[in-house]
């Protein structure tokens, strides 16, 4: 009998169980919400109504991708499997794909057009098509005069506030040119448009500081998968260590980084992991600058996460000793918003 592909509808309890259990044969253990709910799609390769492969897209980004071991020509279901997740991106007009997954699989995944960006013990990163990293790169515009000393920050700025402008601050002084990267994933109170345009606002006054988009290359934890981690607890040192070698490897050389500044992080558990993480990676090739945290007079470190609680509690009387005046007024203006996206279940906590 002739093999039929058809999608599988994850909120169907019959369809998630066939689809967990061959998963779970495959060695693949996490179905967390957090990993399914990323799931925009999820197809099966069958034959005689045994499923043989099965693959599933969240974004541009390819999950769950398994093929039955006892199936004859695991390596053509393999290719099948992929091949129809990339047509079925194409439709939709994207052509830009990503995959995150075990070393041992990379080599399957070069063989059908991928390029590594990174590859750690823990789990490797590839992508393929058009715009990549090269285009990501040569869209920055960079100095016509050569610079001496040239650093870099990674922020999330959910918003930006005194401390990330204290952090901006103290890299300007000490360097020729700071760029300052925003992570672009909309999985936070304000969205990535909301963020770079605060940051930019933030910083203008620092003619020496360039703030850009992270792309898709600075990466937050929400875009990285877990599931197929032995332990969830893998995750934030797995994703920490993909992001350092994609910026050691591609992003500092092409732009003559030297430095990276790190603010400290006494409040985060996963925040300190993640400086640990990186100066392990990226020195001594880049030298770390971890800048302590700006406290107020009272002690207590400022964080975007204790004005984002603010919001959510309609308590705006401090909020200048947190933020500058262009975040401020961005938050009074957009005030019904955020706290409507607040009330749809938009999370307030993290960093």
């Amino acid at each position: 009998m002739a093999k039929k592909t058809k999608e599988l509808n994850l909120t169907n309890p019959e369809d998630f169980n066939l689809w967990k259990n061959f998963l779970q044969q495959a060695g693949i253990k996490n179905f967390s919400t957090a990993e399914v709910d990323q799931v925009d799609l999820t197809i099966g390769i069958f034959e005689n109504q045994k499923l043989l492969a099965t693959g599933s897209l969240a974004g541009n980004v390819l999950k769950y991708i398994a093929v039955s071991t006892d199936s004859i020509g695991t390596g053509s279901e393999f290719n099948s499997i992929v091949s129809e997740l990339i047509g079925r991106l194409a439709l939709q007009g994207i052509f830009h794909v990503f995959v995150f997954t075990k070393p041992k699989y990379v080599a399957s995944f070069q063989h059908l057009g991928f390029k590594s960006l990174a590859i750690s013990a823990y789990g490797a990163v590839l992508e393929r098509g058009f715009p990549d990293i090269a285009t990501y790169l040569t869209d920055i515009k960079q100095p016509e005069k050569p610079v001496k000393k040239t650093a870099a920050i990674v922020m999330n700025a959910n918003p930006f506030t005194l401390g990330h402008k204290f952090l901006v601050e103290q890299a300007a002084q000490k360097n020729d040119l700071v760029y300052v990267f925003v992570v672009a994933t909309n999985a936070g109170l304000f969205n990535a448009a909301e963020r770079l345009k605060l940051v930019k606002q933030g910083t203008q006054h620092l003619k020496n500081v360039k703030v850009v988009s992270g792309g898709s290359y600075m990466v937050s934890y929400a875009t990285f998968p877990a599931y197929f981690l032995d332990s969830s607890n893998d995750l934030i040192e797995y994703q920490t260590t993909l992001d350092a070698l994609i910026f050691k490897k591609w992003i500092a050389p092409y732009l003559k980084i030297t430095t990276r500044y790190l603010g400290s992080e006494p409040l985060s558990r996963t925040t300190n992991i993640y400086n640990e993480t990186l100066e392990k990676i990226l020195v001594p090739e880049i030298k770390v600058n971890i800048v302590s945290r700006r406290q107020l007079s009272n002690g207590e470190v400022i964080s975007a996460s204790k004005v984002r609680k603010m919001i959510a509690e309609n308590d705006l009387s401090n909020l200048s000793e947190l933020v500058p005046e262009t975040t401020l007024s961005f938050i009074r203006d957009n005030l019904a918003d955020l706290k409507n996206r607040i009330q749809k279940g938009m999370k307030i906590r993290g960093n």
